[in-house]
């Protein structure tokens, strides 16, 4: 099934160029695994490289590069699956602080300044979750 058909709805939110980015990372993958979860995760860590997940949409980074320490790991070969480590959700946890801070900023998140990086991260990660259940359930009315 071609990616367009299975496109989750934060990408469809998101810019041309991260919804060009899943699908062609998508479609590789389905050629090569089949169809399933193996093609999303596979076609999320291509997308990671190069976007973040900013509330209920993916933006482009400002550099490109794995996102988090389970992005940086591709995929064990035998299983298909992340070697493991913490995943942060799309938020991209090798940015600098100040970034994340203007990214909590723009999301509203409360008590960002004394938070630190990985409190930003997990902060983050949270806001942009509620932001996209919110955004699903507006595309549901």
């Amino acid at each position: 099934m071609p990616a367009k058909d299975e496109m989750p709805s934060t990408l469809q939110r998101s810019p041309d160029k991260a919804q060009r980015t899943w699908s062609k990372a998508h479609d590789s993958a389905v050629e090569s695994y089949g169809e399933g979860e193996r093609a999303h995760r596979t076609a999320y860590a291509a997308l990671k490289h190069t976007h973040q997940k900013v509330g209920d949409h993916w933006e482009p980074k400002d550099g490109k590069g794995p996102s988090d320490e389970r992005a940086k790991g591709g995929v064990d070969p035998k299983t298909g699956k992340p070697p493991g480590g913490k995943t942060a959700g799309g938020v991209d946890a090798n940015a600098s602080k100040q970034e994340l801070m203007d990214q909590a900023r723009k999301l509203g998140v409360r008590g960002r300044s004394s938070m630190n990086k990985g409190e930003l991260v997990d902060a983050l990660r949270k806001a942009s979750n509620r932001e996209t259940r919110n955004a699903r359930e507006r595309d549901k009315s």
